[in-house]
């Protein structure tokens, strides 16, 4: 089965504990704070492996997490940092963010690696925290969660060419006639229902990779048919071969035909309209197909290139074949251009707004924000010192005057994540 798509939830480990610990060697009943820092969580890992081609393994398992970081130790032991987790991909793979849309990777080469989730840092021990007014304090952090997200993995070929048409007008005969590969081939619509690749070798030595993909129908830009599929991976193509067929033996216009697939290719992004087109009119043996070229020749606007071909009997594939090979010499890459690309694994923070307060219908206040719950998440609540450090972070946040300026008052409840307390003037 060829999966070309997958919803994945991933979750980079978390940052080890700090502790709290105390020398006690010999003679030195007081020896000052020596509790170590947590290590670091593990990153996920998306590496691109050029022996996998589809994104089957994803279908089974959608589940990924990096391990935890080891906890600190006493005499200022650090904990052992995580080891990454490392998930291998296809050449081609797109990552998204599922919740916003925006690219966090796009993967092409064999060994690309990119850190898809970042790992959470470890905790600081108590031996951080020593002041000189508190030179034995009671207390360390925990570990910084590490990202947790919804993502969508996106498998786009890795082809040069890609063959477009509608539904059994020879596509995949013609792959199969110019490269050894064998896509299944019959008198019926949809006959491919996946992407195959071949490689091609043209007469002058030139060797590219070619596209099979499922047929468009109109209205495929909208997910018909199974036009959302082939256009998925068009998108890295650089040259287009429009293969149309000139028998009308199923009562199709053959220039009608050319337009409907033309205007799906504009309504669908990523500028597919900009690539090249060589128009391969096939199956020219059969009969009527000389009339039906001409009168196409006559209703065609654009100079574009058409080689009259029979990918049956292999009649006119050479030309076909060169003029491609000599359009990707000059044809440049078109890279996949994302207009909201976020700059991954970093806290979407504003600083003239750290958090924000909001209210529930029970009444209760409710603040939120990624550096708020950062905070919540990292102190350890059985400790009084922890609890008093983090009240004391949260009204140099200026929590507390705004919760003042929202109106609340001594006894109101005040929620953070599933915490909830008393505010005290």
């Amino acid at each position: 089965m060829f999966v070309d798509h997958v919803d994945v939830y991933i979750k980079a480990g978390d940052g080890g504990n700090g502790m709290v610990a105390f020398r006690r060697e010999k003679y030195e009943p007081n020896g000052g704070p020596a509790g170590g820092d947590g290590g670091f969580g593990g990153h996920v890992i998306f590496k691109v492996d050029e022996g996998l081609r589809t994104l089957m393994d994803f279908r089974y398992k959608k589940h990924f997490k990096a391990p935890k970081g080891e906890g600190g130790g006493p005499k200022n032991q650090h904990g052992k940092n995580a080891k990454n987790l490392i998930v291998d991909v296809p050449p081609g793979t797109v990552v998204t963010s599922q919740e916003t849309g925006d690219v966090i990777a796009d993967l092409t080469e064999h060994g690309d690696e990119a850190i898809i989730a970042r790992g959470g840092r470890g905790g600081r021990g108590n031996t951080r925290f020593a002041t000189a007014s508190n030179p034995a304090p009671h207390h360390a952090e925990n570990g910084e969660p590490g990202d947790e997200r919804n993502i969508r993995i996106e498998l786009k070929l890795l082809a040069d060419v890609g063959l477009i048409g509608f539904p059994s007008v020879g596509k995949s005969t013609l792959l199969s006639v110019v490269s050894a590969a064998k896509p299944k081939v019959a008198a019926y619509h949809f006959t491919t229902i996946n992407p195959n690749l071949g490689v091609v070798a043209s007469g002058d030595g030139e060797s590219f990779v070619v596209a099979d993909l499922p047929g468009l129908i109109e209205g495929a830009h909208e997910g018909a048919g199974l036009g959302d599929q082939f256009l998925r991976h068009i998108e890295r193509t650089r040259v287009l071969i429009h293969v149309i067929d000139m028998s009308g033996m199923e009562g199709r216009d053959p220039f009608e035909d050319f337009q409907k697939i033309n205007d799906e290719l504009r309504q669908y992004e990523y500028r597919l309209t900009e690539r090249p087109q060589v128009i391969a009119a096939n199956k020219m043996d059969m009969p009527d197909a000389e009339d039906h070229l001409e009168l196409f020749k006559e209703q065609l606007e654009d100079e574009i290139p058409i080689y009259p071909i029979s990918a049956l009997s292999k009649d006119g594939l050479e030309p076909l074949l060169q003029e491609v090979a000599q359009l990707l010499q000059t044809t440049p890459e078109f890279p996949l251009h994302f207009d909201h690309a976020e700059e991954p694994y970093t806290y979407a923070i504003d600083d003239e707004q750290p958090f924000k307060i909001t209210r529930d219908d029970d009444g209760t206040y409710v603040v939120s924000g990624p550096r708020v719950e950062r905070l919540f998440k990292m102190t350890d609540f059985n400790r009084d010192e922890s609890v008093g450090r983090f009240s004391r972070s949260l009204r140099r946040m200026g929590v507390d005057d705004a919760l003042r300026e929202r109106g609340i008052q001594d006894g109101d409840l005040v929620r953070i994540l599933d915490f909830e307390f008393e505010f005290v003037h």
